[in-house]
Formats: structure tokens, sequence, C-alpha cells
């Protein structure tokens, strides 16, 4: 919630980016299928746990690209690349409508990177261990490049599917 008591965004969905397998960079696209409980539909990091997809800003990208990288959508893993919205602000808990059905809830803000990734060594750091956002699916439905992002419902640190049911 901004200073003035309202909620970020709306946002927008730059990109959809999909991948077969783990540890690779993810394939940029337009859209994919959300599936409730899952994630995106042939997507290796989708699963019955509380990262079923993930999200990061466009504006955490152009902060490493000022680095000297040569890094877009989908070089950090994230299933969505966002533009316009503060999901660093957006409390675990918080519900999400993505597009005209899908609706997620974050479940988890950053992450443990145990291994250090290539762009760590490129760059002496990444911002998906403390920018990258996670979420659980509630209602599916086709996201695309173009399709808003409007917050919900703010979170009150909790979420309905923890870390420790994964």
């Amino acid at each position: 919630m901004s200073e003035n008591g309202t909620f970020t965004g709306p946002g927008s969905v730059t990109s959809v980016n999909l991948s077969a397998k783990k540890t690779v960079r993810k394939t940029r696209g337009t859209e994919g299928v959300l599936v409730v409980d899952h994630g995106f539909e042939g997507d290796a990091h989708a699963g019955d746990w509380h990262r079923q997809v993930s999200l990061l800003a466009q504006e955490s990208i152009d902060k490493m690209v000022a680095k000297g990288l040569d890094v877009a959508a989908g070089d950090f893993a994230e299933n969505i690349t966002t533009a316009g919205i503060d999901l660093l602000e957006l409390p675990v808990g918080s519900t999400v409508k993505i597009g005209a059905d899908a609706v997620v809830e974050i479940s988890q803000i950053g992450k443990v990177c145990h291994t250090k990734c290539a762009i760590y060594y490129q760059a002496g750091d990444c911002v998906m261990p403390k920018e990258g956002v996670f979420a659980v699916v509630h209602q599916g439905g086709t996201v695309q490049a173009g399709d808003a992002i409007v917050v919900q419902s703010l979170g009150e640190g909790t979420c309905t599917k923890s870390v420790s049911e994964s």
C-alpha cells in the first residue's frame, strides 16, 4: 500500500515465461495458462507447493541492465514479468487478479539461493533472491502480455499454502 493508503498499480504483464526444465532461463512468450493449485501448464516449476508461479518486475531487471548485463524478461526464471506495480509492497497473503480470470495469492517474497547463478557471477548480484515474488494459484485462466494486474486484497503475512506444506 502506498503512503496515501491506496493499492499500487494497476500493473501489467509484460511477458509470460516458461521452461520445460529447471535451472535454465525461461523462454519469453506472450501467454500461458494458469492451473488452480499448480502453476503454468508446461512449466517445470509448477506443482503442489508454495512457489507455483514467480513474478519479477521489469524495473528489477532494468537494475541489472544498468549494471551492464545483457538480460531480459525470463532470464531470471520468472514466470510473469510485470511493470507498473511494486510487487515488494504486497505482503504475503495478498491476492492479485491477473487478466480476466486468474487469481494468485502471494506466498513468498524473495528466496534463498543455495548456489550462485551465472547472473550473480557476471554482476556480483542477482535481483531474484531479494525482489522475486512467488504465488499460489487460486483461480486459473489464460495470462497474456498486456493483461492488467490488480491487487484485490492485502495479506497479513501468512499464505493459505504454507512453506511447510510443500
